[in-house]
């Protein structure tokens, strides 16, 4: 949604396309040498049909009163004032429509109109003591109507736009062109479509520059910062809203101004700590502490396997979760937009749920056989985001940066054990010092049969099968000799995972068990690439860096 790319001051003031398009009206008859009130006729119809055009949403209706008020305060001969043009027609609204009192989008566009009114002027006069004169309304403009509108838009996400007024700034000029000429163009359609369709495609620049400036602010680091939802966060943002007016216009020396900007300081100050100390436990913070030359994270997905492995820029991710939105965080707190190789083990809900934060965003993804049309359907859709789909089977080969990767299990053709949890699509991945290996939910029966099918040695890592069941094969821990065993688990999961059979037969095999339920994220590193944390816990050639304290110790 626009509003979480930081535009929200765009979609809000619709009144500035009526300004614009009432404008180019009252021009044009003007120069025909209309009186006025043919000039306030025609801008009555104009802006009827806009509306009607662009479809009556709130924040239209808004904008339309609003300009009515004027035009009629011009049929009358009397200055149209904009702060007495808001309120009425807010109210006449109101009293035609009480719902639109919950309805955010009239909420946002009375706010940023009524920022603009009583803001952008006092801002922009104080902002000219440190800015040349004719940036400094350029710069309040967006950021009164910012301030206007935060407490409304932390119900809606309860999280600041760190770029918003920059963001602003680069898109606004683009609105009014795209109005414009975009408008022309409807009006061209029905009757010269020859000449209407460029001025479409000329409309689309403006309008992709805007969506452009929406995408790469929301890409960026840190572009959105943590806040506290609900009421308590409407306070909070009213609260911090008047301390930082307080700090900027408060002009009248004496000791109440002073008590008053002290005051606002201490608070903006103690705000700003306190999103700073959330970022850095979570997220961005999250990404500046944790080995930068980590090879393997296993996502704190819940209930089900999300682990990422990566190697020379190179990135893959074996199985998605249950949850888009988990994946999704994970993936933006290791900074992943790309998936070179997606595994998708088999097709248990826990494995494949989450697969929509990725779809688009894959290169080549690996796969079991489908039992059914759903799984089918999921190959179906990962190839229309242009991802390139094979069925993985033992043999299968390649090189994903500077890591070699091969498929262990299940073997092609096989009369048995090719679909469900037996038919696990098992991947080793060598190389920058590390082995590893994804067991998917291989049982006991279909974790001997891979040990049979050829011997696979000793690796660094293992990923524990079925989130740490019963149904496993002490054999093949002890051949695997694995240092760190990943287990994928959700708390109180109801299954009992980690089982303590499992947990026994790790110890057995001096393999150090990890648990996203209880260590969250856990990146694991060679020797070397991590610097101290909270959660580092140094194994045989590895280091292994946990989200929680005292987690993999």
């Amino acid at each position: 949604m626009v509003h979480l790319r930081s535009l929200s001051h765009l979609t809000a003031v619709s009144g500035a396309n009526c300004a614009v398009v009432l404008a180019l009206v009252l021009a044009a008859t003007a120069a025909l040498g209309l009186g006025r009130v043919w000039r306030l006729a025609a801008g009555f119809v104009v802006l009827a049909g806009f509306v009607v055009l662009v479809t009556p949403e709130p924040s239209v209706v808004r904008a339309a009163g609003m300009a009515t008020i004027v035009l009629l305060s011009g049929v009358l001969g009397r200055p149209g004032r904009g702060l007495a043009a808001l309120s009425l027609a807010g109210l006449c609204l109101l009293i035609g429509d009480p719902w639109l009192a919950r309805n955010y989008g009239f909420a946002l566009s009375v706010l940023a109109t009524l920022g603009l009114l009583l803001l952008a002027g006092p801002l922009s006069r104080r902002l000219r003591r440190w800015l040349p004169a004719p940036l400094a309304p350029v710069l309040a403009i967006p950021f009164a109507a910012q301030l206007a509108c935060q407490p409304v838009l932390v119900l809606l996400s309860p999280t600041l736009p760190a770029f918003g007024v920059p963001a602003n700034l680069l898109a606004a000029p683009a609105a009014p062109v795209a109005t414009i000429v975009g408008l022309v163009a409807c009006l061209l359609l029905p009757v010269l479509p020859g000449l209407a369709i460029p001025l479409v495609w000329l409309a689309w620049l403006p309008a992709t520059w805007i969506a452009a400036v929406a995408t790469v602010t929301a890409s960026l680091p840190g572009s959105s910062l943590p806040w506290l939802g609900g009421p308590g966060g409407v306070v909070l943002t009213l609260a911090c809203t008047v301390a930082v007016l307080a700090v900027l216009l408060a002009r009248r020396p004496g000791r109440s101004t002073l008590v008053l900007r002290v005051a606002s300081t201490a608070l903006l100050c103690v705000t700003v700590g306190s999103v700073l100390g959330i970022v850095v436990g979570t997220g961005l913070g999250r990404a500046a502490v944790f080995p930068s030359t980590w090879q393997i994270a296993a996502c704190d997905i819940g209930q089900g396997d999300a682990v990422l492995v990566r190697g020379g820029g190179r990135v893959a991710l074996v199985d998605v979760g249950p949850d888009a939105a988990l994946l999704a965080e994970c993936l933006d707190t290791l900074a992943i937009d790309h998936i070179d190789l997606l595994v998708l083990s088999h097709y248990d809900l826990d494995h494949i749920g989450g697969l929509d934060a990725v779809v688009g965003r894959v290169g080549v993804a690996l796969v079991g056989v489908p039992e059914n049309s759903q799984d089918a359907a999921l190959h179906t859709e990962l190839a229309a985001g242009g991802a390139v789909v094979r069925e993985a089977a033992r043999g299968d080969s390649g090189t994903l940066g500077t890591l070699a990767w091969q498929v262990l299990w299940p073997v092609r053709g096989g009369s048995s054990m090719q679909t469900g949890n037996p038919g696990s699509v098992t991947v080793l991945f060598a190389g920058d010092g590390i082995r590893s290996v994804f067991l998917g939910d291989l049982g006991e029966e279909s974790q001997t049969a891979l040990l049979e099918a050829g011997p696979i040695g000793r690796v660094d890592v293992v990923k524990v099968a079925h989130h740490g069941s019963r149904d496993q094969s002490a054999a093949l821990y002890a051949e695997l000799d694995a240092s760190v065993g990943l287990i994928s688990v959700g708390a109180d999961n109801g299954y009992g995972h980690p089982t303590s059979t499992l947990l026994q037969l790790l110890g057995s095999a001096g393999t150090r068990a990890v648990r996203t339920d209880q260590d969250g994220l856990a990146v694991v590193a060679p020797v070397g690439g991590a610097p101290p944390n909270q959660g580092r816990a140094t194994g045989q050639d590895l280091v292994v860096w946990t989200e929680k304290v005292g987690g993999a110790g």
